[in-house]
């Protein structure tokens, strides 16, 4: 069976609407500001998506379009199945979220491997696009057309949470690391890994 992605549900859903073609759903998912949490952006990721629902029955071509010079485009509508299988997905992604290695929260685990004021510098450059980000997502949600429903803009609110969460929190570490609140000393850190390690050479 094909495995659960952001961007496989958002073509079920699509499907779902109504019949189309790749490059239609493509076109949708951005004019509609999905792109900002489904990965769209490379054609040929959607469509190698496309076939693996195909071949796993969840889509089915429907039939073929032309207009004008351009090539053939094949539609394609969701099938029961597909359908059954998006409510599947969307339910277990709202309550059961599956562990992601976030490289963000990788590299904090690493952060003695740099100096302080390098570190420093870094979260300075990370909490700058955050910043950045926050007021882009904001801009386009004041900015949604007036007669939007909130569902249709509901993961942009999300998003402002998340980034609000994510600013403030990198603006503390940062203060905390400018201030000498948060320290380390790397020869020292590596001595506490040498004594806590079981089956490390005994030093003692």
């Amino acid at each position: 069976m094909t495995q659960r992605s952001g961007l496989a549900l958002a073509v079920l859903a699509l499907a779902a609407e109504e019949p189309m073609h790749p490059y239609r759903m493509q076109r949708l998912l951005r004019e509609r500001g999905k792109d900002q949490v489904v990965n769209v952006g490379q054609r040929s990721q959607l469509y190698k998506t496309i076939d693996r629902l195909v071949r796993d029955g969840l889509l089915a071509a429907q039939a073929t379009e032309r207009e004008s010079a351009r090539p053939e485009r094949t539609v394609y509508a969701v099938t029961d199945t597909g359908r059954e299988l998006a409510v599947t997905w969307t339910l277990d992604m709202l309550t059961a979220p599956r562990h992601e290695f976030a490289e963000f929260t990788a590299a904090l685990s690493y952060l003695p491997l740099l100096d302080i004021e390098v570190a420093a510098d870094a979260l300075a450059l990370r909490l700058s696009d955050r910043r950045g980000e926050l007021e882009r997502v904001r801009r386009d949600l004041e900015g949604a057309p007036a007669f939007l429903p909130r569902i249709v803009v509901i993961e942009a609110e999300y998003a402002i949470a998340h980034l609000e969460t994510d600013v403030a929190w990198i603006a503390a570490l940062l203060d905390d690391l400018r201030s000498g609140a948060l320290t380390w000393d790397r020869a020292e850190l590596t001595d506490i890994a040498r004594r806590a390690d079981p089956g490390g050479e005994d030093t003692s």
